[in-house]
């Protein structure tokens, strides 16, 4: 489905795959983001699957498509992913986070998940990484030959890395889930299911992290629901690129 530029994938990806596939999430943050940077839009844009993480994407397709869609967050298709793998007792890669996180994240995909084979890699905390640093980063990966990557970096970060490096990482899947490390490690807790069956998950974590979320949910959001009522009347947006 085509919205606001983007075509968004509206259901979980088919597995196995038949090509080495990027999956990526879009909210309206992360959308306006893209608007400033080039790369993350290109980033967004190029990947091979791209599901719709926000209960403003879900309202921007009724609204201008008017089509009913369902929000899938990265840690739903983080899950998915992980059920396949213990299916075929396959392997994965967490690649991003702090040491600390990707224990707690190996223990528990241990009793969670015990037929898939785990390793991780937790790279320099910093904005951008060095050629050396990303090279060493993709040498980690690919020696433990997983079939899915994930990527937890935050974005725009994380996107933008493995598009600049994705044909250097040996692996079906190589999927940016961001905050899902967390989530799923424990370090962060994630919203309870009545928040989220509301769509508005988003929320309870406002209240936790204010500061650091005011800039998604009291800029992002305003700015992002003018665009969608600008392409429903002139059939175009007008966020500057």
């Amino acid at each position: 489905m085509k919205l606001l530029g983007h075509t968004i994938t509206l259901d979980y990806p088919l597995l196995p795959v038949k090509k080495k596939t990027i999956i990526n999430t879009i909210n309206p943050h992360s959308y306006c983001i893209s608007k400033q940077d080039k790369v993350f839009e290109s980033a967004l844009r190029e990947s091979t699957v791209l599901l719709p993480d926000g209960i403003g994407i879900v309202w921007a397709a009724k609204v201008i498509n008017g089509q009913k869609i369902h929000k899938i967050a990265g840690y739903d298709i983080f899950i998915y992913a992980m059920q396949y793998l213990e299916s075929k007792k396959g392997s994965c890669f967490f690649l991003g986070a702090s040491k600390k996180t990707l224990n707690a994240i190996t223990q528990k995909l241990a009793q969670e998940f015990p037929n898939v084979k785990v390793n991780t890699f937790s790279p320099p905390f910093k904005p951008v990484f060095s050629t050396k640093e990303s090279n060493i980063m993709c040498q980690k990966a690919n020696s433990f030959r997983p079939e899915i990557i994930f990527v937890g970096m935050t974005a725009p970060k994380q996107e933008k890395w493995v598009y600049q490096y994705k044909d250097d990482l040996n692996a079906e899947i190589i999927c940016s889930i961001g905050a899902v490390f967390d989530f799923y490690a424990g370090t962060v807790k994630r919203p309870n299911k009545f928040w989220i069956k509301l769509g508005l998950e988003w929320l309870p974590r406002f209240f936790k992290e204010p500061r650091r979320l005011a800039r998604r949910n009291l800029i992002s959001t305003p700015k992002f629901i003018l665009e969608v009522i600008c392409f429903k009347i002139l059939g175009r947006g007008i966020l500057k690129k």
